[in-house]
């Protein structure tokens, strides 16, 4: 696995997925949102939708369906996935089965496991693996410095910490 720090030009849209994780929480969902780039098109693009009690509706396994079903495996290929959250194993290995491109991420699994512990919050069920850890042919890049006080607020709204 390759990872790179995001590009000044991958800012626009990772701050478009905080939008959607902004109206995941408005609705009563956790926070996350992403969205599905080729040819500098938005193709798709999801919030998390877990308070349905389907803790697997994650935007990220969503692109992967989307992608699967829309798209052809040399454009699965040259797609990338914004998303404010890293993907969970889950989300990462979806990601890989279906053979999509580079993935861009604003905050990290590790960042978000060490704010829920601050918060008093239990560890998720899932191990809080890199996507390296379970995609590792995937390119990655991440964490954006520029956007983890705002998505950290947006968690800490859902955890019942700060207001976001």
């Amino acid at each position: 696995m390759i990872v790179h720090d995001p590009a000044p030009e991958d800012l626009p849209y990772l701050r478009r997925c905080v939008v959607l994780a902004r109206h995941a929480l408005e609705v009563g969902n956790e926070p996350f949102g992403s969205l599905l780039m080729l040819d500098d098109a938005v193709l798709f693009e999801d919030f998390n939708h877990v308070s349905t009690g389907d803790d697997t509706r994650h935007p990220e396994f969503a692109i992967a369906r989307w992608a699967a079903e829309n798209l052809t495996p040399e454009q699965r290929l040259a797609a990338v996935v914004y998303t404010s959250g890293e993907h969970c194993p889950m989300c990462a290995a979806a990601h890989a089965w279906v053979g999509l491109g580079r993935i861009v991420y604003a905050t990290s699994s590790i960042q978000l496991v060490q704010w829920r512990r601050e918060w008093g919050l239990p560890d998720g069920p899932v191990s809080p693996l890199p996507i390296g850890a379970v995609a590792p042919g995937v390119i990655v890049s991440g964490p954006a410095p520029e956007l983890l006080d705002e998505v950290r607020a947006l968690h800490a709204s859902y955890a019942g910490d700060a207001p976001a």
